[in-house]
This record gives structure tokens, C-alpha cells and sequence, in this order.
């Protein structure tokens, strides 16, 4: 009995441990529950979410003329989280009322599914409370403004589940157009181009926003914790599509017909050395071309267009002048040991200085250069630096390389150094640096820093402008560019050019190029050629200067600057004579000299104050005195009218404006306004009869 009482006082004492022990854990878990429930959640929270980068849009590069060349669109990826808290309330009422007529929706919107097919998606992944479901990837904007205004959709993610992950694409619209000078935005490899060299301003700046991550390791945002990114700006270039695509063309064709390994050309504006149009163009291992290497920086040996750095030296230290004389032996002279060759056989022996240029004699350069500067070669390597062919040209892209030069007393100087490089050997130059040099001699001694941005605007308004930069006042004497000018031209009309430009509409000054290159996979034994043009148009009066460098495949029917560099060079001038230079001229030629023929538009009380004191009676106009009002005069005729300024929302004429009546029309209406030039407004950015909204930018053009 003792025993058996023993016992139970032992199990009783058990079950009151337990039922203590129960009532503590209870007791624990509801004060863990409800006191300090917040507490433990925003802990929960606080390891399943994040602050993540967000990327901001990245700004457009436009060509001068306003088209994209490269631009950012928008994408998106569609996911539904099936366990939403909105999405699962009253067991999923808010999704069975809306599942039919989203399902409807949908099927019209992608016309891939029918609404049943669209419906059993849906229906699927509620049931199985899916927290990641992958609905649609890479959807355009469009789509995507669609998609949101569906039932359901509509009332947001937290109610819906549909989260809508945002991306960006870079395109290049013109795709092979200026490809490599544009360059290319990539995330995972090194950046190139303007896209490389004007990064900074084109990124923006990253936002931050909270995520709270889900099952499936899918992240959702967290409304009302977000910092926006800031886009980037927008750059403006000074390439012209229409000047750049004529320009591919041009080499294209000529790199197709000729089976070459890789060409260049470039388009500069002369007088602000603005580069219009870059082409680089290099031939894949399929026996296509592409823009896979920005050939134009990228030094090689010049060949036959050095010897105007050559014919400066000499005729600005007055060592010779175009009458002077020299013997070309044929084409053949030994020195040194080594043998100089003309590249095409005239047999030809005592010639002018003139006529050795327009024959392209590698011997009379050699002869005169070894004759004046062997014994004080660096009076020959001074000049050199003088016309900056030992610098980078500094023009605003990534990746121009370093000339090569070699000095007097180096390694790698010998006894036929100066020889060789008077006629554009032993040396290496870029394409960018020729072409700078020769502008340099067609803008009248001025050499300009060639430059590919034009301006960098924030959402339409400039906020940054570049102008032409001067980086060598005068090249040398104005006796010697006239000198210069006559050899250039005389190279296009009785040189080694003169078949080419037989006939032409307008004088070319030029310079033929060819020859023998090597590089680290050839020598000079596997006659590999490089044929090159640089030249100027018009002769008279230089709008353009264009240099065009292509390398040769290994015996290539055609190597001879003349006809590989040359038909390039003539397209493109031909082109551009007829789209710009020539109308230029008719349209100058048109314009009546008459300064009696005036056109204004402005406020009447203004133009009354003026016409008064002029004692011009304009009549009774039905204007009030703040009104604009229409002036024309032909002569002794003077016609004045009221102008209409605007349909309401619409935008009106300003033509003829002066800038103060421009922009206070322009205010009232609520347009942001930037100006450009002097005088009277001659082209506004929003045409006529355009509708318009408040904060609007509109761009002004004035001219006198």
C-alpha cells in the first residue's frame, strides 16, 4: 500500500510539472505573440528585405541633325505573386471576380492564347499559390501601358500580384551606322566609342529602393520606400546622318570591289573642324565588313600624303621654292646602301619641285629632304612638331593612340631615316592626324582640335555647348600655304589624280597615297598596300576636308591611291557638293540685295515707335497696342496686319520675331524657351499648328 502511494504522489508530481511546463510554453508563445509581436515581425522583415540599386535610364546620343543614334527603351518582365495578401483575401474573391474578363484581355493584347488557355494559367498557379510565376518576358512599353489599365491588374501589385520588373535596352537605330564611333553600352564588358567617353554623363544616377524578397528568391518593391533615379543627359554629336551614310557607302563599296582588309574615311567641316561623318570598316573572317576597329586613330604608315609635311618644312625654311629644280633619275636613286623607288615608272628626270609633287616621286622628296636636313635632322623632326604629327589630335573619344616617331639618336635612327620618312615611312601617323593637317592647310593655316560633341542637353534644354577650338594659330607663312595650295590642286588636275577629277563641277585640292605596309603578321615582301586620299573641296573656298585610308589585301588588282582612295574620296565630295555646297550658293545667289525689302514682326506699340521716328505711316491697324503685328515693305509699298498668334493648345508662328516679342509669346503660352544665334527668329524647334503643353521646351533659332 506504501508503495502504490509512493507511486501515484510521483505521477501526480509528473503531471503537475507538465501541466506547469504547458502552461509556461503557452504562456510564452502568447506573450511572444501579442507583446512583443511587432517587435520579432519587423525583425522577420528586416532579414528578408533589401536595399537595391536602381539603375536610371540612360540618356540619348543624337546626331546634329536630331536623329537618335543611340538611345535606351524601355522593357519589361511580368511576374504574378499568387500569394499576395490582396490576392488571397475573402479565400480569392478579388481574383475569381476578375480571372474571366483579364483572361479576355489578355488573349486580345498577345494573340499567342485563347481566353480559356489564358484563364487555366491563371487558374493553375493560384491554386498553387505560386509566389514567383513567370507570365511574360522583355514586353515593349506599349504593351506594357496596356497591360496596366486590365481588370485586376489595374488596382496594383499588393491587390493583383503582378509585378511589373522594369529594364532598359540599348539600340543603335542605324545599327552599322558610325558603329564604332557611337559605341556601345554593355554591363558586362569594357564600354567604347562616345558611349565610353561620355559615360559619366550619360549613366545618370542610380536610385534605392526596399525590396522584400519572396519564395523562389523573387524580390518585390515595397511601395513608398524608394529614392528615383535621376536620368542621364542627353549629348548632342556634330555627326550628320546623311554625311555619315554616304560616307560608309562610299567605302563599303569600293572595300567590297576591291576585297580589302580595312578602311577608313572621315568628313570634316573645315572652318570649325567639326567631324560630320567617321567610317571604319573591316573585312570578318566569313568575307563580310563591320565596324569592328576604330581604324581612324590608330596609326599606320602614311605613305605619299606625309610629303605635305615635308614640302612645309622645306618651304618655310626657304630651302626650295615650286620652280626649284630636281632630278628624279627615272624613278631610282641609291643611298646609303638602300635604293628609292617611285611607286608608278615615268621615267622622267629633271623636273620642278611643282611637278615632283603632282608625280608623287618618293625620289625627289628623299633627295630634297637628305640634301637640307641630313645634317640637322632635328630642324626636319622641329617641324614635325610644329604641325603636332608627334601628339594625339585631342579629339573627345577613348582609345586615339600615340603617333610613332622616331628621334635622332634612338635605337631605331639610322642613315636613311630622314630619306624614308620625307615620303611618309619609318614613321606611323593616324588617318584622324592627316586629315587634321590638311584642314589645317585648307582653313588658311588654322588647325583646329577636331571635336565629335556638339552639346549636352537635360530633358531637352542645353545646358552645355562646345565650340571650335584653335590649336594652332598658323601653321606657317601665308607665302608658303599659297604655295602649298597650287601643288594640292595641281595633284588633281596634271598630277597623279587628274584622271579622277577630269571634268569635275568643282577644284579639288588633293593629296594620292600608296604604299607598302607591314604590320606584326606581314612584311613588306607580301606587297600588302595602303592606297589613301587627303583633300579639300572646293578648292576656292574649302567647306570639307576628307581623308580616305584603305589596306589591301596580299597582290590586289588595284592598289594605287589614285583608284582605291580616290573614287571614295570623289563620291563623297560629289555628293556633298550637290546636297550642300552648290545649294548653298544658289540659295546665296537668290537672296535680293535690296535692303528695302524687310519683313518684322512685332509688338505694335514698338513698331509704331520706330516707323514714327522714321516717318513711316503704317495706317489704321486693327491691333491693340500690345498685340503683335506683321510689317512687310517691297520698295515704297508697306503693308502692316495683325498678327494671329495662336489656335488655343496650339503652337504659333515666330518667325521673323525679334527675341524679346518671341519669348514673351512663348512664356505666356508656358514653353521653356533656350535661344541660339542673333538677330530675328529664323526656325523654331516646335512647328506651327503643333499642339503643346505647359513646361514644354522649345527651341529657338535667330539669325540677322
Amino acid at each position: 500500500m506504501e508503495v502504490k502511494k509512493d507511486i501515484l504522489w510521483r505521477v501526480y508530481l509528473s503531471f503537475i510539472a507538465i501541466v506547469i511546463m504547458c502552461i509556461v510554453v503557452f504562456g510564452k508563445a502568447f506573450y511572444i505573440q501579442q507583446v512583443q509581436g511587432n517587435h520579432w515581425r519587423s525583425m522577420s522583415d528586416s532579414l528578408h528585405q533589401k536595399i537595391e540599386e536602381v539603375q536610371a535610364e540612360r540618356g540619348t546620343i543624337y546626331s546634329e541633325d536630331g536623329q537618335m543614334l543611340s538611345t535606351s527603351i524601355p522593357q519589361f518582365d511580368v511576374y504574378i505573386d499568387f500569394g499576395a495578401d490582396g490576392l488571397q483575401e475573402q479565400n480569392g474573391k478579388r481574383f475569381r471576380d476578375n480571372i474571366d474578363s483579364l483572361s479576355d484581355c489578355l488573349s486580345i493584347l498577345f494573340k499567342d492564347k485563347s481566353s480559356n488557355e489564358y484563364k487555366q494559367i491563371l487558374q493553375q498557379g493560384f491554386n498553387e499559390g505560386d509566389r514567383h510565376f513567370e507570365f511574360k518576358k522583355n514586353i515593349s512599353f506599349r504593351t506594357y501601358q496596356q497591360l496596366k489599365s486590365f481588370p485586376l491588374i489595374r488596382l496594383g501589385k499588393n491587390k493583383s500580384g503582378f509585378i511589373m520588373d522594369d529594364k532598359t535596352t540599348r539600340l543603335n537605330p542605324y545599327k552599322l551606322l558610325a558603329y564604332r564611333t557611337i559605341g556601345l553600352d554593355r554591363d558586362n564588358a569594357q564600354k567604347i566609342g562616345l558611349e565610353q567617353t561620355y559615360d559619366s554623363l550619360l549613366k545618370g544616377r542610380s536610385g534605392r529602393r526596399l525590396v522584400r524578397y519572396i519564395a523562389g528568391g523573387a524580390s518585390i518593391p515595397i511601395e513608398d520606400y524608394e529614392i528615383e533615379p535621376e536620368t542621364g543627359k542627353d549629348i548632342v554629336t556634330t555627326l550628320d546622318v546623311f554625311i555619315q551614310e554616304v560616307t560608309e557607302n562610299a567605302l563599303m563599296k569600293m572595300m567590297v570591289s576591291n576585297e580589302a582588309t580595312n578602311g577608313c574615311a572621315i568628313v570634316m567641316e573645315t572652318k570649325s573642324g567639326k567631324i560630320k561623318a567617321i567610317a571604319n570598316l573591316g573585312r570578318t573572317e566569313s568575307g563580310n565588313y563591320t565596324e569592328n576597329f576604330n581604324y581612324a586613330i590608330n596609326p599606320s604608315e602614311p605613305g605619299s600624303t606625309f610629303k605635305l609635311v615635308t614640302m612645309i618644312s622645306l618651304l618655310e625654311d626657304k630651302k626650295i621654292n615650286l620652280n626649284s629644280i630636281v632630278n628624279l633619275q627615272g624613278g631610282k636613286w641609291d643611298i646609303n646602301g638602300k635604293t628609292v623607288f617611285d611607286s608608278e615608272q615615268h621615267g622622267r628626270n629633271e623636273v620642278t619641285v611643282k611637278q615632283a609633287f603632282e608625280l608623287s616621286s618618293n625620289v625627289g622628296m628623299a633627295k630634297m629632304a637628305y640634301a637640307n636636313y641630313n645634317s640637322n635632322p632635328s630642324l626636319f623632326i622641329n617641324h614635325l612638331h610644329s604641325l603636332r604629327m608627334d601628339t594625339l589630335t585631342g579629339i573627345d573619344i577613348t582609345g586615339e593612340r600615340k603617333p610613332v616617331i622616331h628621334m635622332p639618336g634612338s635605337k631605331l635612327w639610322s642613315a636613311i631615316s630622314i630619306p624614308w620618312m620625307s615620303f611618309g615611312y619609318g614613321i606611323a601617323v593616324s588617318p584622324l592626324q592627316t586629315l587634321v593637317l590638311y584642314n589645317a592647310v585648307a582653313n588658311n593655316g588654322k588647325m583646329m582640335k577636331p571635336y565629335l560633341l556638339n552639346a549636352v542637353k537635360d530633358e531637352g534644354a542645353v545646358i552645355k555647348e562646345f565650340t571650335p577650338t584653335v590649336i594652332n594659330e598658323k601653321i606657317c607663312s601665308d607665302n608658303t600655304l599659297q604655295q602649298l595650295k597650287v601643288c594640292l590642286e595641281g595633284v588633281c588636275t596634271d598630277g597623279t589624280a587628274k584622271y579622277l577629277f577630269k571634268n569635275s563641277q568643282y577644284k579639288v585640292a588633293g593629296k594620292t597615297g600608296t604604299a607598302k605596309v607591314s604590320d606584326g603578321n606581314s612584311s613588306y615582301e607580301d606587297k600588302i598596300y595602303q592606297s589613301s586620299f587627303a583633300g579639300f573641296f572646293p578648292a576656292d573656298n574649302p567647306q570639307y576636308t576628307i581623308v580616305v585610308v584603305i589596306k589591301n589585301k596580299a597582290h590586289a588588282t588595284k592598289v594605287y591611291g589614285a583608284e582605291v582612295a580616290g573614287p571614295v574620296f570623289k563620291e563623297i565630295s560629289d555628293r556633298l557638293y550637290i546636297s550642300f555646297v552648290k545649294k548653298a550658293d544658289n540659295q546665296l545667289k537668290q537672296i535680293q540685295k535690296d535692303s528695302s525689302v524687310i519683313s518684322y514682326a512685332g509688338n505694335k506699340n514698338d513698331v509704331e515707335q520706330v516707323t514714327g521716328k522714321l516717318n513711316i505711316n503704317l495706317g489704321n491697324i486693327d491691333a491693340r497696342g500690345d498685340e503683335l503685328i506683321d510689317v512687310a515693305a517691297n520698295g515704297s509699298t508697306i503693308k502692316a496686319n495683325k498678327r494671329v498668334v495662336a489656335v488655343p493648345s496650339t503652337m504659333p508662328q515666330l518667325k521673323g520675331m525679334g527675341l524679346k516679342d518671341a519669348i514673351n509669346t512663348c512664356e505666356n503660352l508656358g514653353l521653356k524657351v533656350t535661344v541660339k544665334g542673333k538677330g530675328k527668329v529664323s526656325n523654331q524647334s516646335i512647328n506651327v499648328g503643333q499642339y503643346i503643353s505647359k513646361g514644354q521646351v522649345i527651341n529657338i533659332e535667330l539669325n540677322p
